[in-house]
């Protein structure tokens, strides 16, 4: 991601204000999960954003160490590290109270994002002899756009850096009629570049419309590969390794998960012992489930040496039943799983959707899908 760097304290500062000021859309991304949210207030080192999901998704999907955030700025983009600092309240809703970064990564304004995906779009155009035609768009940025003519040009009839006057109504709520300059032409179809830049009016729910399609291209993308549908199923399979493993004795959390995971991948469950482990590693499993259903100190030195059996091998997780989530999570810490999370029924899409992020984390390098949003009204 090429760029530059926004180090000025001042500067910052001014971007969250205005960011919250406009309700400015963020998504927070961890190495397993995305989440959409919007800022709400700036106060000093922190922030608010809104609170999308509930209380324990965010602690169990925000408390990372690899916590980003990305957001739209005028005609570029952000993204910065940033870190859950607890739970507030703002305008009378409940928030996440996140830090300012000291860094902000600014995407170079000459690689603006274009998006191609805009549908039949029309626009009408001004010649140099103020002619007036129509035309579709063909793509669209921050910083220009690109368009096909319903008619041929004559020859000469336009020339780069000539000034031309266009409207594009995007959509219901964003219609562009600005001054432009031509960049290039081939055929029917040339580029411009709107000079002077968009008035602020235009461009932030330009910018956001363009951030939310290019966040859309890159939770396409993340899905190739470790997904593939099956037709008239609509389930998941997924490619190379294969295989979900639940470390238990327990029945009926290996019924609860078959029914979650088992659409994503086959799941079997082995008991917990260090020939059933070795068994199963001999298969390939893509991801082991080891179940913990206490934290005592018996339990913790069983646990122990079956996770050896895979450590630095196959990603693994911690799967808590009836146990404190903060303790897990410690365990979690020395053992060093990919995630230590208490199992919930209430809560089953967000853990599927947890596990989607580890397979797509290891096996693809690509980000995990939007987690859904669980608003909370109250």
């Amino acid at each position: 991601m090429t760029g530059n760097l926004i180090r000025n304290p001042e500067t910052i500062t001014e971007i969250f204000k205005r960011a919250c000021e406009r309700r400015e859309l963020i998504i927070l991304v961890t190495p397993y999960l995305r989440f959409e949210s919007s800022f709400l207030r700036h106060e000093g080192a922190e922030f608010h954003a809104a609170a999308t999901m509930g209380r324990e998704d965010a602690m169990y999907g925000l408390r990372s160490s690899d916590l980003r955030m990305r957001f739209p700025h005028g005609v570029s983009f952000l993204e910065a590290p940033t870190a859950l600092k607890g739970f507030g309240i703002a305008d009378g809703r409940k928030t996440l109270r996140l830090a300012v970064p000291e860094v902000l990564h600014e995407e170079d304004h000459r690689g603006a994002y274009r998006v191609d995906r805009v549908g039949r779009v029309p626009v009408t155009f001004s010649t140099p002899k103020y002619d007036l035609v129509t035309g579709t768009l063909v793509d669209l940025s921050t910083t220009g756009a690109r368009i096909y003519s319903t008619r041929d040009f004559a020859e000469g009839e336009f020339q780069p850096g000539d000034d031309m006057a266009v409207t594009i109504q995007l959509n219901d709520t964003i219609r562009i009629n600005t001054k432009v300059k031509l960049r290039h032409i081939q055929n029917r179809t040339f580029g411009v570049e709107y000079r002077p830049q968009l008035d602020e009016r235009i461009l932030h729910p330009l910018s956001r419309w363009i951030f939310e399609r290019r966040e859309e291209d890159m939770e396409r993308i993340s899905r190739r590969g470790v997904e593939t549908g099956v037709p008239g199923t609509g389930r998941l399979v997924t490619v190379h390794p294969t295989g979900l493993v639940l470390v238990s004795g327990d029945a009926t959390l290996e019924a609860s998960l078959q029914e979650l995971l088992g659409g994503m991948q086959p799941l079997r469950r082995v008991a917990p012992t260090m020939s059933a482990l070795k068994e199963a590693y001999n298969s390939k499993p893509s991801l082991v489930l080891y179940h913990v259903p206490d934290l005592g100190l018996d339990q913790r030195r069983r646990l122990k040496p079956l996770v050896e059996t895979f450590q630095g091998k196959v990603p693994f997780l911690l799967l808590g039943t009836g146990v404190e989530s903060g303790a897990l999570q410690e365990l979690g810490s020395e053992l060093k799983a990919a995630v230590s999370i208490v199992f919930n029924p209430e809560r089953a899409t967000f853990f599927q959707r947890l596990v989607q992020g580890v397979l797509r984390r290891n096996y693809e390098g690509g980000e995990a899908p939007m987690a859904p949003m669980e608003v909370d009204q109250s």
